[in-house]
């Protein structure tokens, strides 16, 4: 038997009239998380790379801009394009939702190559500080990723396909066909699970001695969870399936961040420590 919910308002508080909704809330909470837990990270005698307050205020700001942008422009590009090229004032409507982690990935390694670029760091070379910083934010990211799924189900979005588990969930008043609850799926395999075993991959091994090793296991991980993670997920309706076997955009694009992930941690293996 399915299990029955009331929809959730998207809505969390208004302030002055203006709405204030989970979405947003999850999206800070994740930057506000994320700012402190790389300062600690950063400012250890251990770490591999030191940003001073000043340098990591100006990187929140890169990365937060990174992925906001590049989340919105690839949802645009892989997902939805011809609605768009016909409605172009809906890509600034962010708050309607409609983010893509592919794109927020693309995002967030451009700001962090442009943050680096115009910091003087008196050691290592641009690629290398790079990618020091983002093996960081590779055992950071689940973080936002857990929060932004949970918000995906209280607006309600990317559900899952049909199902007779007992695990379906019908939203009272919204549909009678009871469908897996995905985005709670890829909280957990994608946010909470990915972050322990980031978190231990950190603490417990010396792949962070490794440049670039943290951020090819990211990839490598997430692309798998993220595989899984679709064979329940609906298709967005404006894409569908890309084949007759079940092939989605999801599905592809990770394919491609798997293999980049190993080629950048086979790259940072097979450099000396």
């Amino acid at each position: 038997m399915a299990i029955i919910i009331n929809p959730i308002d998207p809505v969390a508080f208004s302030v002055l009239g203006l709405p204030i909704r989970w979405y947003a809330l999850a999206y800070i909470a994740a930057f506000i998380a994320g700012f402190f837990m790389m300062k600690y990270l950063t400012n250890r005698k251990d770490s591999e790379i030191f940003l001073t307050k000043s340098q990591m205020d100006d990187f929140l700001s890169y990365f937060v801009l990174g992925v906001i942008f590049g989340g919105r422009l690839g949802y645009v590009l892989f997902y939805n394009l011809p609605f768009f090229i016909f409605h172009p004032l809906e890509i600034f409507a962010i708050w309607h939702g409609g983010m893509s982690f592919h794109g927020g990935f693309l995002g967030a390694i451009a700001a962090t190559f442009l943050f680096v670029k115009n910091q003087k760091f008196t050691k290592g070379s641009m690629v290398q500080n790079s990618f020091k910083i983002l093996d960081i934010l590779a055992v950071l990211a689940p973080i936002g990723l857990g929060l932004g799924r949970i918000a995906n189900f209280i607006n309600m979005e990317v559900m899952g396909r049909a199902t007779n588990s007992p695990l379906g969930i019908i939203f009272a008043g919204q549909t009678d066909i009871p469908r897996h609850p995905s985005p709670l799926y890829e909280a957990t395999f994608e946010g909470l699970i990915l972050f322990i075993i980031m978190w231990l991959l950190y603490w417990k091994t010396n792949l962070r001695k490794h440049t670039g090793a943290l951020s090819g296991m990211f990839c490598i991980l997430y692309a798998v969870f993220r595989i899984f993670c679709e064979q329940f997920r609906q298709p967005d309706a404006q894409i569908g399936f890309l084949t007759s076997w079940g092939l989605t955009m999801g599905m592809t694009l990770s394919v491609l961040v798997f293999i980049t992930g190993i080629i950048v941690l086979f790259c940072a293996l097979r450099k000396k420590k």
